[in-house]
């Protein structure tokens, strides 16, 4: 009664329970509605999920590069065993990517038409690291060893005529003798490393820039380890390979374009077989090269590059044991004897002022001796 004498007059207040909806010349219960409505709805979605092939299931998506340090690229690998020819992608059924190779000529074309970082490496053949960028073969198939590599006349071509490479070691660690040094040196001359120069990136950059085919020096375990002590991060006998590794990546790490690493020290090192060959197959994974020094008579190096298709060459004479102009211009004729015996001969130097100096004069006189000055890269196989 209550509510009858609070309606508006003439009008009863009606109770929403049992509302309907009249929709032509019949009532519809307004509840059953709804419900229809709602059903139809999940009706829909359940026939999308059938029917849509959407495994994400409409959630947002994010692509994340992944790179890898491990061998798992079957690519990679077979890059590795032919890396004159840039193989970029394995044959397979019609279903798989088709052979593309690509010379080395046309490589050294593309790099003149692309631009490096300011680290001194081509984007693509680049992995950052928590240490820096390291060197890693690009996604068609070049190798930092062909990238980086100073174009020369090579063994073949050169019908007969001697070829010497002359590596200079322990750059970087004097900036104004590797700067002098670099201004006055032919560009034909290879140009190693040491990785803790403070101005490693500067002085690299430089060498580059002159022309010069550069190398980055890697400090291995000598027999009088620790009385004799490369530096550190050097690589040591014994240590689990993931160590030597981690070790290897920061040393990488420090400059960028080089084709390939040097040994400093490292007789004990390169003679045992269980420890190079981590450091080898990481080579060999990322396309870089290796030079010995030529130190050690019981060095793996040779075959171990060999195993892991890492181009590889071996120095063969020391030119300044012996710091003196005298003595380093009478191992520079040995070297230049042995290059007309053997057709070509490779030596190793320090970057010491006499050395370069005495370098510097010899180089002026091999042209009227018919001899060529060529860099490092030039000499090396796989």
């Amino acid at each position: 009664m209550a509510d009858d004498l609070s309606a508006p007059l003439g009008k009863k207040k009606h109770s929403i329970k049992g509302l309907s909806l009249k929709l032509g010349a019949r009532e519809w219960p307004l509840t059953g509605i709804l419900f229809a409505v709602s059903g139809l709805i999940i009706s829909a979605f359940v026939v999308q999920i059938l029917l849509v092939d959407d495994p994400e299931g409409g959630q947002p998506v994010v692509e994340v590069p992944i790179s890898s340090t491990l061998n798992s690229n079957p690519v990679a690998q077979q890059v590795g065993t032919s890396p004159e020819q840039g193989l970029t992608i394995i044959s397979g059924d019609e279903n798989a990517p088709k052979v593309i190779v690509v010379e080395q000529e046309q490589f050294q074309e593309e790099n003149t038409q692309r631009e490096r970082t300011d680290f001194g490496v081509y984007p693509e053949l680049m992995e950052q690291t928590q240490n820096g960028p390291i060197p890693r073969i690009g996604p068609n198939g070049q190798s930092p060893f062909v990238a980086y590599a100073r174009p020369s006349i090579g063994i073949e071509a050169a019908a007969g005529q001697p070829l010497i490479a002359v590596i200079i070691t322990g750059m970087g660690l004097n900036q104004s003798a590797t700067l002098d040094a670099i201004a006055n040196l032919p560009d034909n001359f290879t140009l190693a490393f040491a990785p803790y120069a403070r101005t490693i990136e500067r002085t690299a950059a430089a060498a580059r820039a002159g022309g010069h085919e550069i190398l980055l020096e890697v400090p291995m375990e000598p027999f009088d380890y620790p009385n004799s002590d490369p530096g550190p991060h050097t690589l040591l006998t014994g240590n689990p390979a993931k160590v030597n590794l981690d070790r290897l990546f920061w040393l990488m790490s420090r400059m960028g374009g080089y084709t390939g690493m040097i040994n400093n020290m490292g007789a004990r090192f390169t003679s045992s077989a269980t420890d190079l060959s981590p450091f080898m197959e990481e080579l060999g994974a990322r396309g870089i090269g290796f030079i010995d020094d030529g130190s050690s008579n019981r060095s793996l190096s040779r075959q171990l590059a060999g195993a892991n298709q890492v181009h590889f060459a071996r120095a063969d004479i020391a030119l300044d044991t012996n710091p003196s102009r005298a003595a380093i211009l009478g191992m520079l004729n040995e070297l230049e004897d042995k290059a007309r015996q053997e057709g070509s001969a490779i030596g190793v130097i320090s970057a010491l002022p006499v050395s370069i100096s005495s370098l510097i004069s010899w180089a002026a006189q091999l042209e009227e001796k018919g001899i060529l000055l060529v860099p490092a890269s030039a000499l090396m196989d796989n």
